[in-house]
């Protein structure tokens, strides 16, 4: 039986978990919310290389991506970061919607699927 590994674990969830070569991060969402979308973007995909780069993995591995706008009309925004950001000939399945956010103050929410190298 393959073991699942989970990191940055708290009581409500792990921020990530490994399981036979897959990386599963949580939904990342910015720290500093005083930010417009493109600067919450560019936080959350920080959070994104810096939990795959602890998997062994990195962005170019990505399986699958979630993302939540809390204003589908930052969808252009979020996506010239977001372009900025991907590796070419690496851009995974992805899903885009609005969505109501846990906290008010969020503008988005990236819940990624990788792959380990």
């Amino acid at each position: 039986m393959a073991s699942i590994t989970r990191s940055h674990v708290g009581p409500r969830l792990s921020e990530m978990a490994v399981h036979n070569g897959t990386v599963y991060l949580a939904g990342q969402v910015p720290d500093d919310t005083t930010q417009d979308i493109r600067g919450q973007t560019a936080q959350v995909l920080g959070m994104v290389d810096r939990l795959l780069g602890e998997a062994g993995s990195d962005k170019s591995r990505l399986l699958a991506v979630q993302i939540f706008l809390a204003d589908i009309g930052d969808i252009g925004a979020m996506n010239e970061v977001w372009d900025a950001w991907v590796s070419a000939g690496h851009t995974p399945p992805r899903a885009t919607v609005q969505a109501k956010m846990a906290n008010a103050a969020y503008k988005i929410e990236i819940v990624v699927t990788a792959a380990q190298k």
